[in-house]
């Protein structure tokens, strides 16, 4: 590669191979840390996946990761990227912006759902992996025919991808509410409005008296949460529209 050389982190998270060491090959490659790391984080929560918690699980030292991940900042980097995977073949498909896009954010959902860590995990900066530049570039392409510039397009990505971030953080959170409980998300929130009815005064909340006293938080044995999943991506993609049509223009 010409030019200026690539730092050692993102020669790591690109897996690009430095200069051949003399001596016996390595007994592990980032791929392994990598691996084990990601699986205590699916097992355990990402605070488990600690530098020395991934090496007793490998069989090493702690001091012969850093041949392979140069600090536990790095090393979430790397999860984040792993975690999240090739974009799917689903995306390679071409289509009206709106449903490309939308599908974009299903698939990132279905991500946070496999992996519930990656939710949470710090965001530190720009994509820089190549899962996760993909992903980017799969969103740019959704956009690609409209008549947004650049700065437009990575804002919509952007806008859009935090909107499946937080969900799958508010579901979690909602689904540690409930820890200790046999309830499941609508009897929940059945449970909730019928407590907050009984408390909330008219005179002094009106509208939301009147919320409680609607029929919202009853259970109608629906899938309420991908319901609303749904609810905000369309009024996500509404805004996006307006921008394109006047773009378009």
């Amino acid at each position: 590669m010409d030019g200026e050389p690539v730092p050692d982190e993102l020669a790591r998270l690109w897996r690009i191979s430095s200069a051949s060491r003399l001596g016996r090959p390595a007994k592990l490659d980032v791929d392994q840390v990598v691996d084990a790391a990601v699986a205590l984080a699916d097992s355990e929560g990402l605070a488990a996946a600690t530098l020395p918690k991934v090496a007793e699980t490998l069989g090493v030292t702690k001091m012969s990761l850093y041949r392979h991940v140069g600090s536990k900042d790095e090393l979430i980097i790397l999860m984040q990227d792993a975690a999240t995977g090739p974009v799917p073949a689903s995306l390679d498909g071409t289509g009206p912006w709106r449903e490309r896009l939308r599908l974009w954010a299903t698939e990132q959902a279905v991500r946070f759902e496999r992996h519930p860590w990656l939710a949470t995990a710090p965001v530190s900066g720009p994509p820089r992996g190549p899962h996760l530049v993909g992903w980017f570039d799969a969103g740019l392409r959704a956009l690609r025919l409209t008549g947004l510039d650049w700065g437009a397009k990575v804002g919509a990505v952007m806008l859009v991808g935090e909107y499946v971030r937080s969900n799958a953080q508010l579901a979690q959170g909602l689904e540690a509410g409930r820890s200790g409980t046999d309830m499941d998300q609508a009897a929940a929130e059945q449970a909730y409005g019928r407590a907050m009815a009984a408390l909330i005064e008219p005179e002094r909340f009106p509208d939301v008296a009147a919320l409680f006293a609607s029929s919202t938080f009853e259970d109608t044995g629906e899938d309420t949460a991908a319901e609303d999943f749904r609810f905000g991506l369309d009024l996500i993609l509404d805004g996006i529209a307006v921008a394109v049509a006047a773009a378009d223009t």
